[in-house]
């Protein structure tokens, strides 16, 4: 015996009638109605039963919610933007609903200020756009950027043996678990894609821009120019990574003092100036929060403090919120 039911979620309503003869469906019917309304069954009188959020009339009749996709299915294409004139990182990363960060990752050798006319390559979901190189596979990819190797290969539609140098792929990355470093560790088990506060709880005591401290120097048409942000600590107080990567510069520059070096996960460098001490070394893998020195006060300084400078290919940049810092 053939029976229907109604669902009503969303404004509309599934009418659902399923007769089940032995292991098989012998009939399905499904509409799609305009009209609001609960679950029922035409014949209200009869006995049923219910398991989990399927119910089973007396007739054995599967009664099930049919789900429909409502919102349009994300792009599977790389996006090419062409730059226009004003725009910068943030306003890019914004018009498309990605993160800065991801677009220098899919963009290698990215130069800011930008060039009008530029292209660049942009990812349509969280991720980023890579260019396979020799030796590239699909398993060695996967646990580059923390993905499982199904599913890069699926939602770029090929197969393992089509990958080719030079192919260009959209890896799709879990917001909530961010990038790997190659040994397969999460770069940032804390605060995933985010910039954790290299001193957690210390307060920032100089912002990034244009600043009428005179010890500053003239940077970008400004007469004094602060190209990072300054934590106060006192010192030796540890020195945590703002964000995992690899250590690629330790020692002494100028100004800067004794300072680390990393180049993060996405492509860009975090400097960490000002060190007494540097625990770091050049060529180290280094997770987010992990110790790469303390605090002091070489170099162009008043005190010890950490300056914390964040570049893309030289280019100093607002690191924006750094999770954890005060003031």
């Amino acid at each position: 015996m053939l029976r229907s039911y109604r669902y009503a979620s969303h404004g509309l309503v599934l009418v659902i009638a399923v007769a089940i003869s032995g292991y098989g469906v012998s009939d399905l019917n499904l509409s799609v109605g305009a009209r609001a309304g609960g679950l029922s069954a035409r014949a209200a009188a009869d006995d049923g039963g219910s398991f989990g959020n399927v119910a089973m009339g007396r007739d054995s009749v599967i009664i099930k919610p049919v789900s429909i996709p409502m919102a349009a299915l994300p792009s599977h294409n790389v996006i090419a933007y062409r730059v226009k004139e004003g725009d910068t990182l943030d306003s890019i990363a914004k018009a498309f609903g990605v993160d800065f960060r991801e677009v220098t990752w899919s963009n290698p050798g990215l130069k800011v200020p930008l060039k009008v006319g530029q292209m660049i390559s942009l990812p349509p979901v969280p991720g980023v756009v890579v260019a396979v190189k020799p030796g590239d596979s699909a398993f060695s990819l996967a646990m580059r950027y923390g993905v499982d190797a199904s599913d890069l290969l699926g939602f770029n539609g090929i197969r393992a043996e089509q990958l080719v140098p030079g192919m260009r792929l959209i890896i799709p990355v879990d917001p909530a678990t961010g990038p790997n470093l190659p040994s397969g560790v999460p770069a940032d088990p804390l605060f995933p894609g985010k910039l954790m506060c290299p001193i957690q709880g210390a307060p920032i005591i100089q912002k990034f821009g244009p600043t009428s401290f005179a010890l500053e120097p003239p940077y970008g048409g400004y007469l004094h120019f602060h190209t990072g942000v300054d934590v106060l600590a006192v010192f030796g107080t540890p020195i945590n990574a703002a964000a995992g990567g690899k250590v690629t510069a330790v020692g002494y520059a100028d100004a800067a003092g004794l300072r680390v070096e990393i180049t993060d996960s996405y492509g860009l460098v975090e400097m960490y100036a000002h060190m007494s001490v540097a625990s770091a070394t050049v060529g180290q893998f280094v997770q987010q929060a992990q110790t790469i020195g303390f605090v002091g006060s070489t170099g162009l300084s008043i005190g010890p403090h950490l300056h914390f400078q964040l570049g893309v290919w030289g280019v100093p940049t607002d690191p924006g919120q750094l999770i954890g810092c005060t003031g």
